[in-house]
């Protein structure tokens, strides 16, 4: 499976959580239910994932965490805030950096529309 089809995956699940859930629970609802979506529909699915950070050769466990893997190269992040600030998006390009994933997926689902709520991010 190819990136593209992977992040559609991905995606599709979102839309379909939302349309089911709405907007206004919390982050840990969504990320329940998107793991189940997505491991229903037979992708590869880690969650909470732990995220260690190497600084000059040393490797430091901190308790950074990713909130879904899927298919070992999509980096999904999920957010449920009023809006999508810097910070987040600076959040998610660290993660990408650190775990060394090429695609990852901010996902606010405090949002009328899921679609938009999507960002994609390349590392």
């Amino acid at each position: 499976m190819d990136m593209n089809e992977i992040t559609g995956h991905v995606v599709d699940a979102a839309i379909r959580v939302h349309t089911t859930l709405g907007p206004g629970l919390l982050e840990s609802a969504y990320q329940a239910c998107l793991y189940y979506e997505l491991t229903r529909r037979q992708l590869r699915v880690l969650k909470e994932v732990g995220l260690p950070l190497t600084y000059d050769e040393a490797r430091m466990d901190l308790g950074y965490r990713l909130d879904l893997l899927v298919e070992g190269v999509v980096v999904i992040e999920i957010k449920s805030v009023d809006s999508i600030h810097p910070i987040h998006t600076a959040q998610i390009l660290s993660y990408l950096k650190l775990s060394d994933k090429p695609v990852g997926l901010l996902l606010n689902f405090n949002v009328v529309r899921m679609k938009d709520g999507i960002y994609r991010y390349v590392n």
